[in-house]
């Protein structure tokens, strides 16, 4: 096959590219040009901004291609644009929506694709759902060869997941495991969560790439395993090497305490339990299998990012916001224990 990623670089996407290369497919990105030496020999680069649409058309010329996939568009304007850049130029366009989408608060915790797409909590996922509709429009009136897949956390080597963390990502936590600091987790840790690594996440989509079954349908991608946050935080103190003191708090209250986007990430989205159901997947994918246990991954992300400085960002402001937090649940405890 001949596939265009737009993006191709980032968490999901690289895993992506990685794979159809070793496959011996012809691997086109257009990006800015970011993480080039990065990606494996073999692949085709496109320089561009794509919101720059007309430099972008004349970039891509009369090219013709078998899969177009979109991983960075968030918002109605990108797809339309995308519309026209595309429409009549590839026979399958695949947009990453997000599983976030789903109803929030959730009716039932097993999702599947027919649970209806709401998120009062998070303009992020109204925006995908927005999309969506745009996309299942074309594909209706137009006939635009559509793959809608709903991604849910998914993770590599270089970043570490978690629940409650701030503008720079999951380093700051860690250190506060390896300092023997408490950590904030919201709620009581026993709710259900997915972790996918990028590899498993990567085989399913290209299982959906040039499928006739996915033509105008939509379809997640995650684990079948589920873990209470209790659990992925351990896992995660295992692979460090270390202990961890858990320092629960309600989710609406971290919300309202805090500047972080709380609201959206965790009450819309992670403070659910919810747990996939992946048989439409697996349909039109025979034999695809998330092999990846969290254990077994996260192990290898935590030994890529201690050896890597570069994924080591420290985040004070949230170090401190946490100390803050605890300090002020610990003295309230206290006048009321009097």
């Amino acid at each position: 096959m001949k596939v265009l990623l737009i993006g191709g670089t980032g968490t999901i996407s690289m895993a992506i590219t990685r794979q159809l290369v070793k496959a011996q497919h012809e691997v086109w990105l257009i990006n800015r040009g970011n993480r080039t030496e990065e990606l494996p020999e073999g692949v085709n680069v496109i320089v561009a901004d794509i919101s720059e649409e007309a430099a972008t058309k004349e970039k891509l010329g009369e090219m013709q291609f078998d899969v177009v996939c979109e991983f960075i568009g968030f918002v109605r304007a990108q797809l339309e644009r995308d519309y026209r850049l595309f429409a009549g130029r590839t026979r399958q366009y695949m947009y990453i929506s997000s599983a976030s989408a789903y109803q929030k608060p959730l009716v039932n915790y097993v999702i599947n694709e027919g649970t209806p797409l709401a998120n009062p909590y998070w303009e992020y996922s109204r925006n995908k759902i927005d999309c969506e509709a745009y996309l299942m429009e074309r594909y209706r009136e137009d006939g635009f060869p559509i793959t809608i897949v709903r991604p849910s956390h998914t993770y590599d080597e270089r970043s570490i997941p978690l629940g409650v963390h701030g503008n720079y990502g999951s380093w700051q936590v860690v250190k506060r495991m390896l300092e023997g600091k408490p950590v904030i987790v919201h709620g009581d840790g026993t709710s259900l969560w997915t972790m996918t690594h990028n590899t498993d996440f990567a085989k399913g989509f290209i299982g959906l790439m040039g499928n006739a079954h996915a033509i105008g349908e939509a379809f997640q991608i995650t684990s079948d395993e589920s873990l209470t946050w209790n659990q992925i935080y351990q896992a995660i103190a295992d692979a460090l090497g270390v202990s961890w003191t858990p320092y629960y708090v309600p989710s609406d209250f971290l919300d309202a305490v805090s500047d972080y986007d709380f609201c959206g990430s965790l009450v819309g989205d992670k403070a659910n339990s919810v747990v996939f159901d992946n048989k439409k997947l697996k349909r039109a994918v025979p034999g695809y299998a998330a092999t990846i246990r969290f254990d077994q991954g996260i192990r290898k992300t935590v030994s890529y990012v201690m050896s890597h400085p570069e994924c080591q960002r420290n985040d004070p402001e949230f170090d401190a916001w946490c100390d803050k937090v605890i300090d002020a649940l610990e003295t309230a405890k206290k006048s009321l224990q009097k």
